[in-house]
């Protein structure tokens, strides 16, 4: 269980606050709205009123005693920089701002963020690839060029093995797990069969996974 600030409770705010509490972390969440205040409080260990650009306010938190400040803010990027920047200086260990353009990126990078989502952008490229691909059915981002696949068994690969079929040499791919009735095993060897009924998780660059799987 970690200690989590989140500041910013829009939607994507909110739904950083619905998960950590699922996932049973102590959140403390800020807005300067009240109404959104007390949309959470039944999800969080504690909340507060207040504007985080007033740097006596954000340090009367305790920021440098939470494991990760979340700068949800996505109506006012000046807050949301000036409230990065002060967390930094006040000692936060981890902090993770919200952007909707690579500019404000690099601004928040320069300004002390760690790490910086782009909410919008991200599931936009997720829905274009998840809908136009008819084999992939899901998948997760690593880096610029690698990812992680959910993807059917291609008909050709119905009945064979996957040393039979040598997707690593052939294919420069890993596969890390067959699913069977949404129960993944990763228990993969060469003598593993790929069924109809079957998908595969895979890990490449986009380019290996378009070439191979016609995509």
């Amino acid at each position: 269980m970690k200690s989590v600030l989140v500041i910013g409770l829009g939607r994507f705010g909110k739904h950083i606050v619905e998960k950590l509490n699922e996932l049973h972390h102590q959140v403390m969440a800020v807005d300067r709205h009240e109404q959104r205040v007390n949309d959470v409080l039944p999800l969080v260990t504690d909340a507060q009123i207040g504007d985080t650009t007033n740097k006596n306010f954000l340090r009367s938190l305790g920021v440098d005693n939470y494991d990760v400040c979340f700068v949800a803010i996505g109506d006012d990027f000046q807050s949301s920089l000036i409230t990065t920047a002060y967390l930094k200086e006040l000692g936060a260990k981890k902090v993770v701002s919200r952007a909707s353009r690579e500019e404000q990126r690099q601004f928040l990078l320069h300004n002390g963020a760690d790490d910086v989502v782009y909410p919008e952008k991200q599931l936009a490229v997720w829905s274009a690839i998840r809908h136009t691909c008819d084999h992939v059915l899901d998948y997760i981002e690593l880096d610029d060029e690698y990812a992680i696949y959910d993807l059917t068994v291609p008909a050709e690969w119905h009945g064979k093995t996957v040393g039979g079929l040598d997707i690593r040499k052939k294919h420069n791919l890993n596969l890390l797990a067959v699913r069977e009735n949404g129960h993944p095993s990763t228990a993969v060897n060469s003598e593993t069969q790929l069924k109809q009924n079957q998908t595969i998780l895979v890990l490449g660059t986009w380019k290996d996974i378009q070439k191979c799987f016609r995509i």
